[in-house]
């Protein structure tokens, strides 16, 4: 059975709820399933949780549901560059868990390696900490984490072939790979679809994580914080 749907539409077909758990890739507005992400917008599904480093900016990317009001709780490494993300969370109406970054990291690839916990150094003695199970290792405390289980994973990839095998650009590679591997259900979106199998050697993430597969739509990259520098002028 093929995995290639016609549109982003038919490829979230019959997987969107109430109340799922969605983890997404990207990191701001870099390597994010634009695509993907307007879908689950449209289909007007409430009461999300999003397993995400962040939610993208106001308007653009994550920031489209957070603008909906679609989305419950988030689960995140920090609050980023969205002030309404930034708000709803101050204003009470959004649950937010921070978790340090590396941590999300390996929550999610942990959930998609069937570790169901570990432990970490990192958030000891801090609120990270709080409710957690504390264990001494070579005299070291650590804390449990829990593994990190979605209903739904959305990806971004740069290529994709007809066994759903991915490979990612530069730094829109960030968390798209461990994303892939914790969803029960993971739908790809990827800029360039090969007819040919990838090399093997090059493939990043194996097809058989990948559930169902689309082609992105061309769009214009957004740039999250712009930064020029001036130059000085020549003697």
């Amino acid at each position: 059975m093929s995995k290639l749907r016609s549109d982003a539409s038919e490829a979230l077909a019959g997987v969107l709820t109430d109340g799922m758990t969605l983890a997404v890739g990207g990191f701001g507005l870099c390597g994010v399933p634009n695509d993907l992400i307007e879908v689950v917008r449209d289909s007007g599904v409430r009461g999300l949780t999003v397993v995400s480093n962040n939610m993208g900016v106001d308007g653009k990317g994550l920031g489209l549901l957070l603008d909906n009001q679609q989305v419950s709780k988030v689960v995140a490494s920090y609050v980023g560059e969205n002030k309404l993300f930034a708000q709803q969370y101050l204003d009470g109406t959004l649950e937010v868990e921070f978790v340090p970054q590396g941590t999300l990291s390996e929550r999610l690839r942990a959930g998609g390696a069937g570790i169901a916990a570990f432990y970490t150094r990192a958030g000891v003695g801090t609120p990270v900490a709080e409710g957690k199970p504390v264990a001494e290792f070579d005299g070291h405390s650590y804390v449990q984490e829990r593994a990190i289980v979605a209903d739904v994973a959305l990806v971004h990839a740069h290529t994709a072939d007809p066994a759903g095998n991915l490979v990612y650009r530069a730094s829109a590679r960030n968390f798209n790979p461990v994303v892939a591997t914790c969803g029960r259900a993971v739908v790809a979106e990827a800029e360039h679809l090969s007819e040919q199998h990838l090399d093997p050697e090059r493939v990043v993430t194996p097809g058989i994580h990948v559930d169902r597969l689309v082609a992105a739509r061309p769009r214009v990259k957004d740039i999250e914080k712009r930064t020029v520098r001036t130059h000085a002028p020549a003697n």
